[in-house]
């Protein structure tokens, strides 16, 4: 290939033209290889000079007008940090209760002889729902009321015993009276000598004393009878209580309503056993009955929301099933405990369901309301800048950018709460900000509302 030597290039002086005379004696494929690679020249040399023509010039004026907006003070919009009591609402997830849910359970085995109930039937107190029958405590309440009868007939008989133990025992002491009575005499006469002989008065000394023993025998055939009489009637109570303890067992073979409420199980029919509950294994419950027309309404209540709201409160809550009607019941029991693993503190409501609309395991939402006893500070809520480590807010004290850094609380509208080393009053940036870095000095200008 030969050299570019072998063509001429005149670059006249007009600016963006380039021509190439080619000389003799080049054939045409080398002549337009050597054409591209010189316009190429030619392109890079423009390039170069319109580079060099725009330089030092230019620059001088840019930064003759970039220079006066650096040297003036920047200025941010600020506002005050505000106190102010919090009040607003909250929407908390809650669980529906009966306010009484009883298993119904026989307190002794049994069949179930007649059942008058099923799931959805509504009771009243003391309505009877089930009759059981168990024949061995009838045989046992038998059994019983014949110990009673035995036990009477005992007393009769050890009272007969002693009515003849007693009478036995009057007719010796007066025969005691007497013969004492007679000795006496005798003894008295036998002091003039020849009146009574001593063989004579021996007689009637141990007569008297014959009739002494014979008065302490009849006496504790006495003791002996009314200890008869005592166990007897001993007797005849026991047997009376377990006639009375039987009676109470077949009191318990009919099941009644204990409140005011609705079957929500119905486990067994006619013919089935039932027994009483006996560990988790053991025999499902006949019924259970629940009480509706009051429910409980358990709200787990975050810790940061529990101040502000006692017993008596109102609360409002909405359920799905009707959409856009608000239901109302109020505090009545605060566990004043949290819950160690979700710490949530147990509120209880009362709703009195006087229409039966609202149902047990409804899942409600609460509106429940976030007050605050104590005023606390806001900010715009773009004021809080989130950054890597700790939300801030910029402080304009002194002239200078001042980072606070501060805690997010509870948003109301268009402002969030904050805490941190700031009182109402102080001066902060309208919207949080990272590129000035802290002492830098800075105008605010304070907005209005």
């Amino acid at each position: 290939m030969n050299s570019l030597r072998e063509f001429t290039t005149d670059v006249p002086q007009q600016k963006g033209r380039c021509e190439i005379k080619p000389r003799a004696g080049i054939g045409s494929i080398q002549m337009k290889r050597l054409i591209a690679i010189t316009q190429i020249f030619c392109a890079l040399s423009f390039a170069l000079f319109a580079c060099g023509a725009c330089g030092p010039k230019e620059d001088e004026e840019k930064a003759s007008k970039v220079s006066p907006a650096l040297d003036a003070e920047p200025t941010v919009k600020a506002v005050k940090v505000k106190a102010l009591l919090l009040d607003r609402e909250l929407k908390l997830p809650g669980e529906i209760l009966p306010y009484q849910d009883v298993p119904l359970y026989p307190k002794i085995p049994g069949f179930i002889k007649w059942i008058g109930v099923d799931r959805g039937y509504w009771v009243k107190k003391g309505q009877l729902l089930v009759q059981l029958i168990a024949p061995e405590v009838d045989a046992q309440k038998h059994e019983a009321e014949a110990r009673v009868l035995q036990a009477h007939s005992q007393i009769h008989e050890a009272e007969r015993k002693l009515e003849s133990a007693m009478s036995q025992k009057t007719e010796i002491e007066a025969r005691l009276k007497s013969n004492e009575d007679t000795y006496k005499r005798f003894k008295k006469a036998s002091e003039i000598p020849g009146v009574v002989s001593g063989n004579e008065l021996e007689i009637w000394e141990q007569t008297a004393e014959g009739d002494r023993a014979a008065v302490k025998s009849h006496d504790d055939l006495v003791q002996a009878a009314k200890a008869q009489l005592a166990s007897a009637k001993d007797n005849e109570r026991a047997a009376k209580q377990a006639v009375e303890h039987i009676a109470e067992l077949l009191a318990y073979l009919k099941i009644t309503a204990p409140f005011d409420g609705i079957i929500t199980e119905r486990n067994m029919h006619v013919g089935s056993f039932a027994s009483p509950l006996h560990g988790q294994d053991g025999y499902p419950p006949m019924l259970r009955v629940k009480e509706v027309s009051l429910l409980r309404i358990v709200i787990p209540v975050p810790e940061y929301a529990v101040d502000g709201v006692d017993v008596g409160t109102s609360i409002n809550f909405n359920v799905n099933a009707y959409p856009g009607r608000t239901f109302t019941g109020k505090v009545a029991r605060i566990a004043h405990s949290l819950e160690p693993k979700t710490r949530t503190e147990p509120v209880e409501l009362n709703y009195w369901n006087t229409d039966k609309v609202v149902d047990p395991g409804m899942f409600p939402e609460i509106h429940w309301p976030m007050k605050r006893s104590y005023k606390t500070l806001f900010v715009p809520a773009p004021a809080v800048y989130e950054s890597l480590e700790t939300p801030f807010i910029v402080q304009v004290k002194d002239g200078k950018v001042h980072r606070v850094k501060v805690r997010r609380g509870q948003t109301v509208g268009d402002e969030v709460e904050v805490f941190g080393d700031i009182k109402e009053g102080d001066i902060i940036a309208q919207r949080g900000f990272d590129d000035k870095p802290e002492g830098t000095e800075i105008k605010a200008e304070l907005q209005t509302d």
